[in-house]
């Protein structure tokens, strides 16, 4: 991501740059700080799109890459009628069959008993999330600055770069992969002080290497183990902080009522240079040591007695600068999240099973009011197919429901219109590097794009159209001629659910002919998109949801898909994937 955006900082002007790559929206719902407005549009004297022809490939429904994300929150037990922290956790990861994670609960006698209940990774010595009766607590990807590319300066000699101690060699590493019924290969790995180079990535200014946490061997450790011990919120914050992994937001709550937020994981400690593109560390090392856990922000009983987080930006000032961006989230999942939670004023693991559940399109509302302004009735007036696209996006189901025809509509008139616009603003990237050119736009770009469609300003409409009425009409025709040619039947039978339909293999199901379908998991229709609580897609979702008091397990929550094995005679095989997706 940095490589990408260092092909886009190096030609587009600094006003635009920085308008495209924000650090964050309105929709931002931090639980420290606040929602960030977007900047200004840059004038015409700055940037125009007025000779830029719009010969944007069409999207057809493919947006941002879903991010392998979680959502999790915890209440205080101010708010439950037992007193206790409710803490719910759904991590997001790809799909399978089997589940890739293992439902658990250990039970240790003697002098120091220890009972923990929770998810496991098969064949890892941890519980990875869930509750020891005492404490709770549960994990979402931070999406903090966790990684660095850096550019390398060439030695003085062949096979050598520089660095602040002078030129060194890379170690070479040779693989071999064997080839069935084929020559081998050799594969050439190339390793620097930092970490690997990137020999597949072209970028103009130089070779990249990556730095990365989990490259390092102080970047890991087993203090995970001691979080199932911890007896308190205080003392589970105080040992996140010391735990060595790829840093993550980690939510807990304890029988007392105490609940707590902090980064678990080694934060790098960075010098001045920016983090956000590729930097040459030949002179100053980038990373110079780690920070101290006295020194990691941490939320703790806060007056609301709330605390969430779904991988967008959880904090902001000196708090965002220690862990920085690392291509969080759009925060929409996350405001969803604290609107639900401040909806109630008691609440209990159904209600947070409630918000987990959540596919209501609020993020797409206002897209829908647009696009209707669109498609208004002189528009659609002499046109049928223009008139039955607005009636289905008029009349549709609020939500990412697999029967809403009108919520599939909205969603791609968006991402049409995203695609467009940011092919347009991205001509002079191209212009310099190629067509080719592998560029990204960031997951804060809607504040740009909400700005553009709604002020509309002259010099930001592509070559070609004489208003943007005319540039949005032009997206809804292109879904329109992709809907027909793609698909059978009338515009109103794509639903939803035609699209986001499970697609939950079992590794050995390709391989065996006739019968290995059945090893596969139903292909159901599936509820919920990326920019909700209910985060689902084909292959990817929630790959575990609960909701739990510690102390109070009997009466939590716990959902997985699949089930816990990949034998079809096991009458564990697809053991609670029925409810999961029910």
């Amino acid at each position: 991501n940095e490589v990408r955006r260092g092909l886009a900082h190096s030609i587009l002007p600094a006003e635009v740059y920085g308008w495209m790559y924000p650090q964050g929206t309105p929709w931002d719902a931090p639980i420290m700080g606040e929602a960030r407005e977007p900047a200004a549009i840059p004038g015409p004297d700055i940037f125009s799109l007025r000779n830029v022809m719009d010969s944007a490939s069409p999207v057809r429904e493919t947006g941002r890459y879903p991010l392998r994300g979680s959502n999790n929150w915890a209440v205080s037990g101010a708010l439950t009628a037992t007193g206790r922290a409710l803490v719910s956790n759904d991590m997001h990861l790809g799909h399978r069959n089997p589940n890739i994670w293992y439902q658990a609960r250990l039970l240790v006698a003697g002098p120091d008993p220890v009972e923990v209940a929770g998810v496991t990774l098969p064949g890892g010595p941890f519980v990875v999330s869930g509750t020891n009766t005492r404490v709770a607590w549960g994990y979402t990807n931070s999406y903090g600055d966790w990684v660095d590319a850096v550019l390398l300066q060439p030695g003085a000699r062949a096979g050598t770069y520089r660095t602040p101690e002078g030129d060194l060699e890379f170690d070479v590493h040779v693989e071999i992969i064997e080839v069935r019924d084929g020559e081998d290969v050799e594969y050439e790995v190339r390793e620097t002080i930092w970490g690997p180079v990137l020999d597949d990535i072209d970028y103009p200014l130089g070779e990249v290497a990556v730095s990365w946490i989990a490259h390092k061997p102080e970047g890991i450790n087993f203090r995970l183990f001691d979080v199932e011990r911890a007896d308190t919120v205080f003392e589970a914050l105080d040992i996140a902080n010391t735990i060595a992994m790829p840093p993550q937001n980690f939510v807990t709550g304890d029988a007392m009522g105490n609940i707590g937020w902090t980064i678990a994981g080694s934060i790098p400690r960075k010098s001045s240079f920016d983090p956000m593109l590729p930097a040459d560390w030949s002179e100053e090392h980038g990373w110079q040591g780690w920070y101290e856990p006295q020194e990691y922000p941490r939320v703790v009983n806060p007056d609301s007695g709330r605390i969430w987080t779904a991988n967008s930006r959880v904090v902001d000032g000196a708090a965002l600068e220690i862990i920085g961006d690392g291509g969080y989230d759009l925060g929409a999942r996350a405001r969803q999240i604290r609107d639900g939670l401040f909806a109630r004023d008691v609440l209990d693991p159904e209600d947070m099973l409630a918000i987990q559940f959540d596919d209501r399109a609020i993020f797409l509302g206002p897209w829908r009011e647009l696009l209707l302004d669109v498609l208004d009735d002189a528009t659609v007036a002499d046109d049928p197919a223009l008139a039955e696209y607005r009636a289905l996006a008029e009349n549709w189901i609020p939500r990412a429901a697999p029967e809403s025809v009108g919520y599939r509509l909205v969603r791609a008139f968006r991402l049409e219109v995203e695609n467009r616009v940011f092919h347009a603003l991205m001509s002079p990237v191209r212009a310099a590097y190629g067509e080719d050119v592998d560029l990204r736009l960031s997951n804060q770009f809607e504040g740009a794009l909400w700005a553009l469609v709604t002020e509309q300003p002259e010099h930001m409409l592509p070559a070609g159209y004489d208003s943007w009425q005319a540039f949005l009409l032009a997206a809804v025709r292109e879904n329109l001629r992709y809907f027909d040619e793609e698909f059978d039947g009338p515009l109103s039978a794509r639903t939803w659910g035609e699209r986001n339909t499970a697609s939950i293999r079992h590794p050995l199901s390709g391989s065996i002919p006739v019968i290995g379908e059945y090893l596969d998991m139903p292909a159901d229709p599936l509820k919920g998109d990326l920019d909700m609580p209910k985060a689902q897609g084909p292959t990817f979702g929630a790959s575990q949801r609960y909701a739990v008091s510690p102390g109070d397990e009997k009466s939590g929550i716990m959902h997985m898909p699949t089930g816990q094995t990949a034998h079809p005679l096991s009458p564990f095989f697809g053991r609670g994937h029925e409810d999961w997706v029910r």
